[in-house]
This record gives structure tokens, C-alpha cells and sequence, in this order.
């Protein structure tokens, strides 16, 4: 009986709900739009910390940050390229950068990074999580099928870890936490089903954490398409013999 009750409020619970709260929801979110982008948040002294900032998005991410006047924490495994970044970061406008070299797939090096952010500035108020590697090649042609851990530990429990350490201190600020993530989190590709499997894991992941956060925290998933890093080089791209692990030439 409660079962037959269900099957028949609970569709026409959600029509309803569905025809009066999603467009005041999406008025909601048009309105808060317009609003940030006539009055854009200030990141002057704001305290950011990047993984994957030795290249790529990273990268570019840290000099549009630091020429705001925003105050950065570079992680990546690469110090050189890290050096050459914090040096043109603080050149361009950013007061303070500090390179802190580290592996984000072991929990332990998580730790010490965010804690050496909180040591250093006193505060945190956004965590950028952006560290990835690929692999590429058709899975039945795998040569290294239970070779790709490196893959989900950095691309999906490096972001975990990351946010785990940082959450209490964002929470303080009412920070942000911006994960990049991939379109192959919900658009399917071939050649690349571990990544996209890593990828839409670290998509749902945070889209729960969302709802569990609530205001506290504010969290943005970005989805971008194909981009031009060293993960996407185009030599790579093009190889014909399978890549098992791009850890050489994109671990950051």
C-alpha cells in the first residue's frame, strides 16, 4: 500500500515542484549573474592555492589570479617550472607567492601543503584543484589495464585529499573551491574511457559535496573541452601505439 501510495505522490510532487521551482530557481542564478558581473568579487590579498600550477591551466590560472593582486600557493611536483611561475606571478602584480613542491595522489603530502598555506598566510580562501595526468589508447588494447591507479589517485583522490585538508579553513572564510574537471566527465570519448571514468567520479563527487557544504562553501565545476597543455600535446594525441602512462610528461 505505502508503495502504491508513493508511485502515485511522488510524480505528481515532482511536476509540481519541477513547474514552480526551477524557473524561480534559474531566476535565482540569472540574478546572481548579472549581480557578480556588474559587481565582480575583489581578490586583492586573497589567499589562493593551486594544484597543477607548473603548466597548462594552472599556470595560467596563477597569472590571472596574481594580476588581480591575489596572494597564491603553487603546488605541483615540478619546482623548476614552479620557480619560473611564482616569479612572473609576483612580477605581474601578485604580493606574495610561495612554491611548495608535492605529489597530490599521497594524502600525506595534501596535508603538508595545505598546512604550510595556513602557516604562511594565516588564512585560505579559495582551493583551485587542477592536477591531472591522462592515459590514451583503446581499453582492449591496453597493455597496462592495472597500471592506471596513478590516473584516480591524482586526477580524482588528489582533489579529495586537497579538499579534505582544506575544508575546515575555507569554511572559516566562507570560501571557494574551483575543481577542474573535464567535458569527459558526461560527454563520452574513445581512447580515453580511465581518464573520463576518473573525471566524471571527481564530477559527482563535488556536486554532492555541494548539497553536504551547503553556503558555507561555495563550489564551482568546470567542464572545459580540449585544451592546449603539454596533456594534450598534439604529437601524443596522434601517437598510434598506446601511451599507458602520461605521468612523464603531465604529472603536476
Amino acid at each position: 500500500m505505502i508503495h502504491t501510495i508513493l508511485n502515485v505522490v511522488f510524480p505528481l510532487v515532482s511536476i509540481i515542484l519541477f513547474i514552480f521551482l526551477v524557473p524561480v530557481f534559474w531566476l535565482f542564478n540569472l540574478l546572481r549573474f548579472c549581480f557578480k558581473s556588474v559587481y565582480p568579487e575583489k581578490l586583492t590579498g586573497k589567499v589562493i592555492l593551486i594544484t597543477g600550477a607548473s603548466t597548462g591551466i594552472g599556470e595560467h590560472l596563477a597569472i590571472e589570479f596574481a594580476k588581480e593582486g591575489a596572494c597564491l600557493a603553487l603546488v605541483a611536483r615540478r619546482e623548476k617550472q614552479l620557480d619560473r611561475v611564482a616569479r612572473y606571478a609576483s612580477a605581474i602584480g601578485s604580493p606574495n607567492v610561495i612554491v611548495i613542491p608535492a605529489d597530490v595522489s599521497k594524502h600525506e603530502e595534501c596535508n603538508r601543503f595545505v598546512d604550510q598555506t595556513i602557516t604562511h598566510f594565516g588564512k585560505l580562501d579559495y582551493l583551485v584543484n587542477n592536477a591531472a595526468i591522462s592515459t590514451f589508447g583503446l581499453f582492449e588494447d591496453l597493455t597496462c589495464v592495472l597500471d592506471h591507479a596513478s590516473v584516480m589517485d591524482i586526477n580524482f583522490w588528489g582533489s579529495v585529499y586537497t579538499t579534505h585538508f582544506a575544508l575546515p579553513h575555507l569554511r572559516k572564510n566562507k570560501g571557494k573551491i574551483i575543481t577542474i574537471c573535464s567535458t569527459g566527465s558526461w560527454f563520452a570519448t574513445p581512447r580515453v574511457s580511465i581518464y573520463n571514468a576518473s573525471k566524471e567520479a571527481l564530477l559527482s563527487f563535488f556536486e554532492t559535496l555541494r548539497i553536504e557544504v551547503g553556503s558555507d562553501i561555495d563550489i564551482t565545476v568546470i567542464t572545459p573541452g580540449l585544451v592546449g597543455t603539454r596533456l594534450t600535446d598534439e604529437e601524443l594525441l596522434e601517437e598510434k601505439e598506446t601511451i599507458c602512462d602520461m605521468s612523464a610528461t603531465e604529472h603536476v
